[in-house]
């Protein structure tokens, strides 16, 4: 990325974004140009919140998500559904505690609250993901902002 390009993204950052509305921190995230690890989400509800499991076939990919993910364990996870690299919706999970356990072929991210409210809107974001992922999107999960694995 070159000079003037870097300074006007950061401009339109502090700007607030693009027509007004704020840039998803996908696009502004320093690990921009790293590989992500490619896996196979499932998204499903459950008592609290929603679980999603994040699996791997090939093992280089898996350690590296494994990895990624106990760097930023315990922070805010987010999920960027994406179609043609263009952001469709973006959930921030920032109305549950998330937790993040190693399994053997990946990790599995459990997202739960204790409000019945907030486990809601919990379900209403797993149901809207799943449905874009049916429909054809790709889903981004970061943790703390930093990509940690896409499923695409």
């Amino acid at each position: 990325m070159n000079t003037a390009m870097a300074t006007r993204m950061s401009e339109m950052n502090m700007a607030g974004g693009m027509m007004g509305g704020s840039m998803p921190t996908m696009g502004m995230s320093p690990m921009m140009g790293m590989m992500m690890p490619r896996c196979t989400m499932k998204m499903e509800k459950c008592k609290g919140g929603m679980k999603m499991m994040c699996t791997c076939s090939d093992k280089q990919q898996c350690a590296m998500m494994q990895n990624l993910m106990m760097m930023a364990n315990m922070g805010m996870c987010s999920c960027v559904m994406m179609m043609n690299g263009m952001v469709m919706m973006q959930c921030n999970l920032v109305m549950g505690m998330c937790k993040c356990e190693m399994t053997e072929h990946g990790m599995m991210m459990t997202c739960t609250s204790g409000d019945k409210n907030c486990e809601m809107m919990i379900h209403a974001c797993c149901d809207a993901m799943c449905k874009m992922m049916e429909a054809g999107c790709c889903c981004c999960m970061m943790m703390n902002g930093m990509p940690v694995c896409c499923s695409c």
